[in-house]
């Protein structure tokens, strides 16, 4: 392929010192090789966009990663895309999924270097990927449709030229470069309308971590590191139980033993990412200048050794050390801190609690422009903040699962730029959840298929159909709503994703636990009800009827004749025809129309109403016999008019006969564009 020849003028240019006058082109350049970045360039490699990733460590993942945040939080039965991938590869690599089921806090956990390389396996796949490590972006502005991009490695300066970015990185670093408006901290509740979001806007963000991955070198060695200057063990007495009261903290003090389980990764090591009197450490870097950053980033690294200590000295763990086989840093510490909370832009639209928890009964629907999938609870961490009594309780904060609109990634001031990561377009409680590594992952999968579709059709970001974008994430066996009881191995799980995309069947929302969900329940039977309801925005007019609460096979292809006859923001065409018919007919009347339709009522409406069934019956023969054909298509037995039909079979017959998915486009506010 072409983009062949890009990745061996990296390479050459790498073993060079300076390499100014060369420019190499790409189709998307992508800033950032974290869950996002990577799962973009993947996307969009796959779609036939050359890619080039500038990463600053030397791994791929951030969070996941060079972060150590090697637990994956949540979708555990969300199934999608490459999050799904990525998942069966550590299967693969470890040996069944029971194998990552090590520790407490996740049933999917992995050593950070296992997840560096499986991901660099998955680029290497891509030969339309070109991967820059250690790189920063020093520079970058547009010139016409063209980005104008300055990457500096330890050996290098490379120019690069690309027709679109996508900023991936940990705060959004690339998007305040162009100029890109954003918010930083708590929206005030009289702005977000969100009932438990703060009086008063704030700056404040979640507390960040430097991760420790401990390794167990065997009872009897002694792997303690030395005192940290500054010690104070009573920072972290109430990490456990048996140190200070219950009484003392709002939280759950687990058993020590259990706690240190908690992260428990394969192979004998320990993820010491621990929010309770442990390593979360409260900085605001948002705005600090990369320098800045570093400097605040030894004290959050200092913190974490403290603790380290503490838990060798203090409660025993002598044996476990910080690993000589993870990072090859020089203290062994992550690559990267942990940054729970970043810029967050102003886009097409912003998705907020509202939006999230009670998805169906907004102005705006934004659930119809569904591009990813997450099901974790609003979770903030904010106890290393020194005034954080006066914050809101925002600790698993219960919602269903949700669908993440498009508009989110999409800037409004800037052009053939998108943005990807924590740095999409939420409000501050809704980062609580979207800022989980699937979520990011998907948000990276649909920001790769977004760019592709912008370059393979030759429009901006903004301008490709929602509906192109959904159909191709679909395509590559991606969520565009949250359907737990239907995975993509299912025959009917893209008829009900797309159904559901359109709101003619809805889901179900709860909280059942530690988990939020939405069902769809695709073996229920179809309630007339809930399709009336469905249909209100796309057929007002269409009136179901039924002699039962639920739909027969037959009821249902009725349902779908005078949805075939409908067009967008008309009526049925039964209705239409009727009164197009009455209108031509009323051409031809006297002047005293009241006289001739009194005079000839009951000559005309037998013929008429003769010829409405005639056709009905030679319509519903027709579709009869092909949804016979589609029963047949995915052995699903014989179709039968007088059998009750449930909402999965509902959603095959009205995907493969009416299609509303494509009939009827959505905007990006997941209004019907009529």
């Amino acid at each position: 392929m072409l983009f062949v020849g890009l990745i061996i003028l990296l390479t050459s240019c790498h073993q060079q010192e300076n390499h100014m006058g060369e420019t190499v082109p790409a189709d998307v350049l992508i800033v950032g090789g974290g869950a996002s970045g990577t799962m973009a360039a993947i996307q969009a490699a796959r779609m036939g966009s050359s890619v080039i990733i500038a990463e600053e460590t030397p791994w791929l993942g951030g969070m996941l990663t060079a972060a150590g945040v090697s637990a994956i939080d949540g979708n555990y039965k969300l199934k999608s895309g490459l999050w799904e991938e990525f998942r069966n590869n550590l299967y693969e690599h470890y040996g069944g999924p029971e194998m990552v089921k090590t520790g407490w806090v996740s049933n999917v956990l992995f050593e950070p270097q296992v997840g560096d390389s499986l991901l660099k396996k998955m680029v290497d796949e891509e030969e339309e990927i070109a991967l820059m490590i250690n790189t920063v972006l020093t520079q970058i502005e547009k010139t016409g449709k063209t980005w104008k991009a300055t990457l500096k490695t330890p050996e290098e300066t490379l120019e690069v030229t690309a027709k679109l970015v996508i900023d991936a990185t940990e705060l959004g670093d690339v998007a305040t470069m162009v100029g890109i408006p954003y918010d930083i901290g708590m929206d005030s509740k009289h702005v977000t309308q969100e009932e438990i979001a703060p009086e008063k806007a704030n700056n404040i963000v979640q507390d960040l971590t430097y991760v420790a991955i401990l390794k167990d070198f065997g009872e009897g060695n002694d792997m303690t590191i030395p005192r940290p200057a500054g010690y104070d063990p009573t920072v972290f007495y109430c990490t456990c139980a048996g140190r200070c009261s219950q009484d003392s903290v709002d939280r759950k003090l687990w058993d020590c033993n259990h706690m240190m389980e908690y992260g428990r990764l394969p192979n004998k090591k320990y993820m010491i990412n621990w929010p309770i009197s442990g390593n979360d450490f409260y900085l605001n870097v948002i705005e600090m200048s990369p320098s800045e950053r570093l400097e605040a980033y030894r004290q959050a690294k200092w913190h974490t050794m403290c603790y380290v200590y503490y838990l060798q000295q203090e409660l025993g763990f002598r044996h476990l050390g910080i690993a000589d086989d993870v990072f090859p840093t020089a203290d062994g510490l992550p690559f990267i801190p942990y940054h729970r909370e970043s810029r967050r832009i102003r886009g097409m639209v912003r998705f907020d609690l509202n939006d999230l928890s009670q998805p169906f009964e907004q102005e705006d629907a934004l659930y119809r422009t569904g591009i990813a999938v997450g099901d974790y609870p609003v979770d903030h961490h904010h106890d290393a903040y020194s005034q954080s009594d006066s914050l809101p309780d925002l600790y698993f904060y219960p919602v269903p699962s949700y669908a993440l609109p498009l508009g989110t990634l999409i800037p409004t001031t800037v052009s053939d730029f998108i943005v990807a990561e924590k740095s999409i377009s939420v409000t501050n409680l809704v980062n609580g959840t979207t800022r989980l590594q699937p979520v990011c992952m998907l948000i990276g999968q649909a920001a790769g298929a977004l760019a592709a579709l912008a370059l393979n059709n030759g429009q901006t970001p903004a301008e490709v159909p929602v509906r192109s974008v959904q159909k191709a994430l679909l395509d590559f066996n991606a969520y565009l709503l949250p359907y737990l009881d239907v995975t993509p191995d299912s025959k009917f799980f893209k008829a009900i994703q797309k159904t559901g995309a359109t709101g003619i069947l809805r889901g179900e929302g709860k909280n059942v636990g530690w988990e939020n969900q939405t069902l769809f329940y695709p073996d229920s039977l179809l309630s007339r009800t809930a399709l009336q309801t469905g249909l209100a925005d796309i057929a007002p007019e269409l009136k179901i009827v039924s002699k039962e609460k639920t739909l027969s096979c037959g009821e249902a292809l009725t349902v779908i004749h005078q949805l075939m006859q409908t067009h967008p923001g008309e009526k049925t065409k039964d209705n239409d025809e009727q009164t197009e018919d009455q209108t031509r007919h009323d051409d031809k009347q006297p002047e005293d129309k009241n006289q001739y339709r009194h005079e000839q009522s009951e000559e005309r409406a037998p013929r008429i109403n003769q010829q409405l069934e005639d056709k009905t019956e030679d319509s519903n023969k027709q579709l009869g016999e092909r949804a016979a054909s589609i029963w047949s298509k995915y052995e699903i037995g014989s179709f039968d008019k007088h059998k009750p039909i449930t909402r999965a079979e509902f959603c095959l017959l009205l995907d493969e006969l009416v299609n509303p998915f494509t009939r009827w486009k959505v905007n990006h506010d997941g209004n019907f564009d009529f």
